[in-house]
């Protein structure tokens, strides 16, 4: 009988890979034709080779990325094998041989080093069940209601990350409800909630501060740059406001589209005393924990890179002997596949001049300032949805600055804080990556609050940031 039912579940199986491979195959084809048939109509503006092939394989990432025709892990790969194959060779683009070491180098960028260093954290406190006690902790504070629970992880986490990496934070606070996900089960709408709501949290959160995002300190920089000074209180004066009300918003759209009233959590078992392997390994993880962390806060003292800092985890950890080769097979390596060929990606546009193309047709609108301004952070969150958020507001707070009056104020900070509402796929961010890691949900799901996000995100944004401006630029 036994056998019998291994056999039955074979050949289900074997039609499900087969149908699988059919709607791949037909997917993968159909993006092709149209990111040709969309780049056509660009070839005829007369814009250089390169920045055609550029475009081409842009459109195709993203209809890719959308579709699923690929995993998204492969998705980076073919990223990184296609500029590599046209810049690397005369086959697609002759006489454009340019050196590719920096596409093959995203592999080695910081944000990978970042990524890193997360999961090993994340797979540490796993080990010693340290994410329980952490998730223990914010379920006896806010209540076992499904509803206010999700409410009270995704402010720890927003909190985390003003101060931290949102890539450390989202690793740890997502390592803390793996159990409850996994007792739930994958299919739940409260897993969806999690898996969603705290990579949003994290990236919503880093706009409240100066140092809880890359493109926050971009901004900042060029405006000093300009002889303008924003100090760290100054910008929580218009970044927090952006940061709560954009995460509030996010929770109501949860818990509405999920419908998570009508959920019953069982945290019985949960709230159960926590197993550890031993005293040593558990005190080990808290104290690297502790040191990576004083480091990432510390940076601006000591100058060490945060990037550099994520290898405390990875050492020590093993040093230790808490984490072994076989927890190292299991960690998420697509993720860091990913996240290589968005950068990559980001990084060819930039190099062809794409992006410059882009940005000098925004300029040249008959619109008024105003509309600009608007039109800027729309691009911004646009694009940060497809390429590195610091890559993206490293390409346009420059542009920005440049503009009249106290637009060339605002405009860097509109844009900064439009690159941190960008969750739309698992490569919009570090933070939705990490989530997606975990296997137990589907990138569709990150969809509609990362389409809520583009919208919302910009417009408070825009009017938080032009109302501290008005008052005291």
């Amino acid at each position: 009988m036994a056998h019998s039912d291994s056999r039955r579940a074979t050949i289900r199986l074997y039609r499900k890979l087969k149908s699988g491979w059919i709607w791949a195959t037909s997917t993968f084809t159909g993006n092709l034709i149209l990111a040709s048939f969309i780049s056509s109509f660009f070839r005829n503006l007369g814009y250089p080779d390169d920045v055609n092939f550029v475009f081409f394989l842009s459109i195709l990432a993203v209809g890719l990325w959308v579709t699923e025709a690929i995993p998204p892990f492969a998705v980076g790969i073919f990223i990184i094998a296609g500029l590599l194959f046209g810049f690397g060779t005369n086959f697609v683009l002759e006489g454009q041989k340019t050196p590719v070491e920096m596409y093959l180098g995203t592999w080695t960028s910081n944000v990978i080093w970042l990524l890193l260093g997360g999961f090993f954290l994340a797979e540490g406190l796993s080990i010693v069940s340290l994410d329980r006690a952490l998730f223990r902790f914010t379920l006896s504070k806010f209540g076992s209601d499904p509803s206010r629970l999700l409410l009270g992880l995704m402010l720890t986490t927003a909190v985390g990350s003003m101060v931290m990496s949102n890539t450390a934070t989202t690793a740890m606070m997502v390592s803390s409800i793996l159990p409850l996900a996994r007792l739930m089960g994958k299919d739940s709408e409260y897993t969806k909630a999690l898996l969603i709501g705290i990579p949003a949290a994290a990236t919503l959160g880093g706009m409240g501060t100066i140092i809880g995002s890359t493109p926050n300190a971009i901004a900042v920089g060029a405006l000093q740059e300009k002889g303008i000074n924003i100090t760290f209180i100054e910008w929580m004066l218009f970044g927090i406001p952006v940061a709560l009300i954009s995460i509030y918003v996010f929770w109501k759209f949860l818990t509405k589209k999920l419908q998570l009233d009508g959920i019953v959590l069982d945290t019985s078992e949960l709230m159960g005393k926590t197993n550890t392997k031993n005293g040593f390994e558990k005190y080990a993880v808290i104290f690297t924990l502790s040191l990576t962390v004083f480091m990432w806060l510390t940076e601006p003292i000591h100058g060490v890179p945060i990037a550099a800092t994520s290898a405390i985890p990875i050492v020590l950890l093993t040093l230790f002997q808490v984490i072994k080769a076989e927890d190292v097979r299991r960690l998420p390596w697509d993720t860091l596949m990913l996240v290589a060929g968005g950068l990559a990606l980001g990084i060819a546009m930039v190099d062809v001049g794409l992006t410059d193309i882009i940005m000098e047709k925004i300029s040249q609108l008959p619109i008024p300032m105003i509309g600009v301004a608007i039109v800027f952070s729309i691009v911004a969150v646009l694009i940060s949805n497809i390429m590195s958020n610091t890559a993206a507001a490293s390409i346009l707070v420059p542009l920005g600055l440049s503009l009249p009056g106290i637009w060339g104020f605002a405009v860097p900070l509109i844009i900064a804080l439009s690159c941190s509402c960008a969750l739309l796929l698992p490569v919009s961010t570090p933070s939705n990556a990490i989530s997606y890691s975990t296997g137990m949900i589907e990138q569709k799901s990150f969809r509609p609050g990362g389409l809520l996000m583009m919208v919302l995100g910009p417009v408070l944004a825009f009017v938080s940031v032009m109302l501290y401006a008005l008052i005291f630029f």
